[in-house]
């Protein structure tokens, strides 16, 4: 069994870096697959295995790369409240 720690360092170490060559192709890829001109892929300040996914100002997620197996995982947090 892999303890907390263990899995954190697992799952970081699968994650590559996000060339802005990526991000921009990720930016139009969710431009165009959700028919939104307002969606937008930005860098992270402070991390360079991710990007941030907003419509305008609003922040949706996170898109980062899996090192294994090439593919990216768009990562988003729904609240209860604003199901409500």
């Amino acid at each position: 069994m892999v303890g907390v720690s263990e899995a954190r360092l697992l799952t970081t170490s699968r994650r590559s870096q996000l060339k802005p060559e990526e991000i921009r192709k990720l930016d139009a890829y969710f431009k165009r697959q959700f028919q939104n001109p307002n969606l937008m892929v930005k860098a992270r300040p402070r991390k360079d295995d991710s990007a941030e996914v907003y419509i305008g100002d609003e922040f949706l997620g996170i898109v980062f790369k899996d090192e294994d197996d090439g593919d990216y995982n768009f990562s988003m947090a729904i609240l209860d409240v604003d199901l409500a």
